[in-house]
């Protein structure tokens, strides 16, 4: 019962804060070249050095990028270097700094382009999704590695 009342508390609190808005129904993400509108539940934003707001289809497909800025802006992918980035809570839709969620690894929830980091606001959301999803492992921000997104990518 406490599970539940806590998973309604989540969700509609989700209703009331800020979430990410698709953009753009035509746009792709600029690291796999999925569409976005197909994944609006996984869809991460970052602001770009020069203020343009880009959206990706997946924390993974973001970090990808953010991981090989100069890649993606010589092949015109992305105009200049990421500033900040935005991922949404998974159950509530909550816009959150990318910096500031923790990430649930090795669940049965795949993101768009296969496995995936789930983003979370809170411990206890982290909590619970591990628990329904079978999640191994919940993560900071400061620990997501290259290795790790590469190994996400296999």
């Amino acid at each position: 019962m406490k599970k539940f009342i806590l998973i309604i508390t989540l969700l509609s609190f989700g209703l009331i804060a800020g979430q990410i808005k698709l953009l753009n129904e035509q746009a792709k993400d600029p690291a796999y070249q999925l569409p976005l509108k197909k994944y609006k539940k996984f869809i991460c934003e970052a602001t770009l050095d020069n203020g343009k707001v880009i959206q990706f289809v997946s924390v993974k497909a973001m970090l990808q990028v953010f991981y090989h800025q100069k890649y993606f802006i010589y092949h015109k992918n992305i105009d200049s270097n990421i500033k900040n980035m935005y991922v949404q809570d998974f159950l509530t839709g909550e816009k959150i700094n990318a910096k500031k969620a923790l990430y649930v690894f090795g669940s049965r929830v795949a993101g768009p382009h296969g496995d995936d980091l789930i983003p979370l606001k809170s411990e206890a959301s982290a909590k619970i999704f591990a628990i329904r999803y079978k999640g191994t492992k919940t993560l900071l921000y400061k620990k997501i590695t290259l290795g790790l997104i590469k190994y996400l990518d296999m």
